[in-house]
């Protein structure tokens, strides 16, 4: 068994992947002809993302859309970085919502915590241990 890949079900992958590119860094990998499914450049375990309707298709019975929740999902993606007060803030100048601003944690690590504009809660944080 391998981790391969993250699928985040939003209401348009164009926009969700080039908010993460002005947000995080990560540029397209993928952007499916039909724009209903694309992924991020982000290393070995693949992020993507893929439209409702495709969410609607593989559950029947439906889903939770992120971005129509009062509150964050009971999941996050984080992304490890040195410098998280700089990269919260290149977030929200992206168009995220601060949920939690940079915080130095018990354990060492600073951790901060914005929303996306499709819903997704994103975890900014150093390294564990330093």
């Amino acid at each position: 068994m391998k981790f391969g890949y993250t699928i985040i079900y939003v209401p348009d992958v164009a926009a969700s992947l080039a908010f993460f590119e002005r947000a995080f860094g990560f540029s397209c990998r993928f952007l499916h002809e039909s724009g209903t499914y694309g992924e991020l450049e982000t290393g070995e375990t693949t992020l993507a993302f893929a439209v409702h309707q495709l969410g609607e298709m593989n559950f029947p019975s439906g889903h939770v859309a992120a971005h129509e929740s009062p509150q964050p999902l009971g999941m996050e993606v984080a992304f490890v970085t040195p410098e998280v007060e700089k990269a919260h803030e290149k977030a929200l100048s992206a168009g995220a919502t601060e949920l939690s601003s940079p915080t130095a944690k018990p354990w060492g690590q600073v951790v901060s915590y914005v929303r996306c504009p499709d819903g997704t809660l994103v975890e900014l944080c150093t390294p564990v241990g330093t």
